[in-house]
């Protein structure tokens, strides 16, 4: 999105990072590593990516992010020390914007990596409540990449609440963009939530 100024990281940028995760989601899971239930979600996971990659569409993408991602906590965390200028009467809004918001990156980057295999490996427990799955992409131009996964407990099975690319966070990635928007435009998080929602 044109409105917001992404800062680059010295070597590899936020947008080869991204797009590393992005293209980690995009391919089926070549090998079942574990029984683990955060093993079997992330199949499933993988699964609904890859069908919105052959869609290739915004909508495709946004479908999957509702239906996988903590979008909720993604959200709030991504509005850092603006937090509490999101009004109850804009959450609602502001969430369905920030998925969108991913959705639309999924879908640009997605056209860029071509994916030769992927591989899950085991979850383990983070704190005894979150779990982290890790995993590999291999595209087809010889590159890999190892993803973990940060999956929380929701309503009985999981939701992804973050993934690290090579260290980076897609959250803090994220937040990184949401609040830099914010900070030109004195905290006004209606201004925010537009841009979500063009």
């Amino acid at each position: 999105m044109s409105q917001f100024t992404k800062p680059e990281p010295a070597r590899l940028t936020r947008r080869a990072a991204m797009a590393g995760l992005a293209a980690a989601v995009f391919a089926a899971p070549a090998t079942a590593a574990a029984d683990h239930p955060a093993v079997a979600y992330m199949r499933k996971v993988a699964k609904d990516m890859l069908n919105a990659h052959r869609q290739g569409t915004v909508a495709s993408f946004k479908r999957a992010i509702l239906r996988h991602a903590d979008v909720r906590s993604i959200g709030d965390y991504s509005l850092g020390q603006y937090k509490a200028k999101l009004g109850a009467g804009q959450k609602e809004a502001y969430y369905a914007g920030t998925a969108t918001f991913m959705a639309r990156y999924f879908a640009d980057q997605s056209r860029e990596y071509v994916i030769a295999k992927y591989e899950i490996g085991e979850a383990s427990a983070d704190d005894g409540k979150d779990v982290n799955v890790q995993s590999k992409v291999y595209l087809m131009n010889g590159q890999s990449y190892t993803v973990m996964w940060r999956l929380v407990p929701r309503k009985g099975g999981y939701k992804v609440a973050d993934a690290k690319i090579m260290g980076f966070s897609l959250i803090y990635l994220q937040r990184g963009i949401f609040t830099s928007f914010l900070s030109k435009r004195n905290g006004d998080v209606a201004q925010l939530v537009a841009a979500l929602n063009r």
